[in-house]
């Protein structure tokens, strides 16, 4: 016959030792649920999916533009940039690409002055915010065919930084 005493001491050790497990379990799941949480799809960095980082925008919301004819000497290209967002000075370039020729010819254009800042992938920068206009000094006498090829590069003030933009459109169609 067993001791009812020593009965009641296994169940308590037992209870004791499952509960011990169960408190590291649920410890360990609730400090490891937050670090997963970025990896897993729509969570976007919050255990709850709230999102609580921004999301890069799309190249063309970042950093829409249009390009005016001014006087058949000068073309301006014009960017809206998104709250949050700025180009960099130093990536502006601007060229034509002419129907008749393999290389592109560069292009004088001036900027405005832009904001100082020290930025965490090129150091001490020149930046645009808001509406930067870059204005284009162009031959009257380009022929029909030619193309505007405009680079550029922007980033998000929160560290998204958009790899160099190479468009081209074309000036005289």
């Amino acid at each position: 016959m067993l001791d009812a005493s020593l009965i009641n001491k296994a169940d308590r050790n037992m209870t004791s030792k499952l509960f011990t497990i169960a408190l590291l379990l649920a410890l360990s799941l609730g400090l490891a649920l937050p670090a997963t949480a970025q990896l897993l799809p729509g969570s976007a960095n919050s255990a709850l999916g709230r999102g609580d980082r921004p999301r890069p925008l799309p190249m063309e919301q970042a950093f829409p533009y249009f390009i005016s004819l001014v006087d058949d000497r000068t073309v301006e290209v014009t960017w809206q940039i998104a709250p949050e967002h700025y180009l960099y000075r130093h990536q502006f370039n601007f060229a034509l690409q002419l129907p008749d020729q393999d290389s592109p010819r560069p292009l004088n254009f001036e900027l405005p002055d832009g904001v100082a800042k020290t930025d965490p992938f090129f150091g001490d920068i020149e930046a645009y915010y808001g509406l930067v206009t870059a204005r284009l000094a162009v031959d009257p006498a380009v022929p029909q065919g030619t193309l505007l090829l405009i680079d550029y590069q922007g980033c998000a003030e929160w560290g998204f930084c958009y790899p160099p933009q190479s468009t081209s459109q074309p000036l005289k169609p």
